[in-house]
């Protein structure tokens, strides 16, 4: 009796993590550029009671008898669909139409990749930098900060769809912005920094719409000058919404507290079975 004690109990904590994935993905339905997840399970180990083999009159038996021992979680995987495209008064918002990630760089000088394009500008020595809403320096195509030059209005900045960064001068004229060396010399001109991942499910989750690689995510791969993979359309002026389908969650909420309701009943009859098994006299 004890067996369905401990596979119903297995199967209300499954069900407490699926209510949780849930209520974060309903949490985040207005967080920029933030992916639903789903939790998906996988059965425990089997108990064999009676194995095929031959009854006393020597006949077949082909079937078993496996007793199942509950249920736990197998993996939460973010789903990457596209999210809606939202209209923004901010110049320096960006929004990605493709399967590209930008690039940050934390306080501790580690790379980490977002969705969210909701920028911004902070002052530094020579210029203004673009930063995500944190302060996190945004990265160019060759992982260096973007810096507008303090010659320049920032405002003026305008994105190509193929990430290409301009500034207009004070005469109206679209100039590429530019990467120079010590001495003035151009360098090379600026893209915003875009990134695919051969597997995006396999990203680490680091918070405040951060992911970070791994090895099931595999190495970042450059969108610029990659002929080998769709780039990504970079859209000026406007944000990525969440993915969340909001109709979706409460179905499969009340489905999850359905089981979870179920599991309760089964803990529930089996303490009563057992009840009534110590009354017998």
């Amino acid at each position: 009796m004890m067996r369905s004690l401990w596979t119903a109990a297995s199967g209300m904590r499954a069900q407490q993590v699926n209510v949780d994935t849930i209520a974060n993905n309903i949490a985040n339905v207005n967080t920029t550029g933030y992916k639903s997840q789903e939790a998906s399970f996988k059965s425990l180990l089997y108990q064999n009671l009676q194995s095929t083999s031959t009854n006393n009159a020597g006949e077949n038996k082909p079937v078993a008898a496996e007793v199942g021992l509950g249920s736990r979680v197998s993996a939460i995987t973010s789903i990457f669909d596209q999210g809606e495209l939202l209209a923004s008064d901010n110049v320096f918002s960006m929004a990605i139409q493709g399967d590209g990630f930008f690039s940050v760089r934390n306080e501790n000088g580690e790379i980490y990749y977002t969705r969210d394009g909701n920028f911004n500008i902070s002052p530094v020595a020579g210029g203004n930098m673009l930063v995500t809403a944190d302060g996190s320096p945004v990265l160019d195509q060759n992982g260096n900060t973007i810096i507008i030059p303090s010659q320049y209005n920032a405002a003026n900045l305008e994105v190509q769809p193929n990430g290409q960064l301009k500034i207009r001068d004070g005469e109206g004229n679209t100039l590429n912005l530019v990467a120079t060396d010590a001495n003035g010399n151009v360098l090379y001109d600026k893209y915003i920094g875009l990134y695919q991942f051969s597997n995006a499910a396999g990203l680490s989750h680091e918070g405040g719409n951060y992911y970070s690689v791994t090895p099931a995510s595999g190495e970042p791969i450059n969108e610029f000058g990659n002929n080998n993979i769709v780039a990504s359309t970079v859209h000026q002026k406007y944000t990525e919404g969440s993915n969340v389908d909001v109709a979706n969650e409460i179905v499969n909420l009340i489905v999850a507290q359905r089981a979870y309701e179920m599991n309760s009943k089964a803990i529930q009859a089996s303490d009563e079975m057992m009840q009534q098994a110590n009354n017998l006299r």
